[in-house]
């Protein structure tokens, strides 16, 4: 019998939908063992799984047939409007709350060209955050723009942690403040999340963060990196921090542009993070830009839960999130 979240397990459950695939991955904690509470695979913990689709309404159309009763009452609006409420806020639509062959499964429907958008500017950080952190790739197209994509949001939260990390640190401080980087501003975090979350995910999957970041931080001419002893250092100076802050995705610019720049003064983003660089508190300014991402598109996402899972199972999945301490599935 298959493990739980083993490999054989995610692909037999991939063939019931739709193959029209250009990138599919399970995540969470159903797939890598986490720390604390959540310790060891169980069967009964939820499986995720994302989708990206290079047409929504046509995938929908065809899971709709294959696939039905996985929607709320969104499904009798037809596949054309179920796409359109996915491209509302982060650009992904869930089923949740599915059973599956004695499983409980989520699975997120996300377009290929707004995923890419996500994962080279961080407009949402709501899938390109998702895949900063170890996940289990299913299948994945020869599509060279997400290729490309997906290595740029890896190099992006390296840069980003950098920028909120001191001189010297151990390699797990990193994968800290990458893995935190989706979870920051996430007002779920607050009303249900296990505040130590972020720590447990990190704790036991060490080794599968070092399989995503070793090249990038080995060939990365900003940090000194010490394999051996797990441990980093990078270059803290104005000088350093501004080729940081110039090397972020545009809608990070942005919001710490919002941030410092007084209204009417209109100065250039090259100025301000210049004037970011100088800053002591440069680290805390990174962070509250990416709060103010992940705050405005982690609420409208959960809102439309309510319609994607329909008001029953909301109401049961918030029950049983709350009480599980794992809000992160709605």
């Amino acid at each position: 019998m298959a493990l739980p979240g083993s490999a054989v397990q995610l692909r037999r459950i991939l063939a019931h939908f739709p193959q029209e695939l250009s990138l599919a991955f399970a995540y969470g904690s159903g797939v890598f063992r986490q720390a604390g509470a959540a310790a060891g695979l169980s069967a009964n913990d939820m499986l995720d799984f994302v989708f990206a689709v290079d047409d929504s309404v046509t995938w929908h159309m065809m899971n709709l047939l294959k696939n039905k009763s996985h929607y709320s009452f969104l499904k009798f609006l037809g596949p054309k409007q179920i796409s359109n409420i996915q491209n509302y806020g982060a650009g992904i639509y869930y089923n949740t709350l599915v059973p599956f062959h004695g499983r409980m499964i989520k699975y997120g429907v996300i377009g290929t060209k707004f995923l890419i958008e996500d994962l080279l500017h961080w407009k949402t950080l709501y899938v390109a955050g998702r895949l900063q952190k170890p996940v289990k790739i299913l299948t994945q197209n020869e599509n060279g723009k997400l290729q490309a994509a997906l290595v740029s949001n890896l190099k992006s939260a390296v840069t980003a942690a950098f920028l909120m990390l001191p001189e010297s640190f151990c390699e797990e401080d990193l994968y800290m403040q990458i893995a935190g980087l989706s979870y920051s501003g996430d007002f779920r975090m607050i009303i249900g999340e296990d505040g130590l979350k972020v720590q447990n995910i990190v704790k036991l999957n060490v080794p599968h963060f070092q399989k995503l970041y070793a090249n990038i931080l080995q060939d990365c001419p900003q940090v000194v990196y010490k394999h051996q002893l797990g441990r980093l250092e990078i270059d803290k100076s104005p000088e350093g921090q501004f080729t940081q802050l110039m090397a972020l995705p545009r809608t990070l610019q942005q919001k710490l542009t919002a941030l410092v720049d007084p209204p009417g003064k209109n100065r250039d983003v090259e100025e301000i993070l210049l004037q970011v660089a100088h800053d002591p508190d440069c680290g805390l300014v990174v962070r509250q830009g990416i709060s103010g991402i992940v705050r405005s598109s982690s609420l409208v996402q959960s809102a439309k839960t309510i319609l994607t899972a329909g008001l029953k199972n909301f109401v049961f999945a918030v029950h049983w999130a709350t009480s599980e301490k794992v809000l992160c599935h709605l």
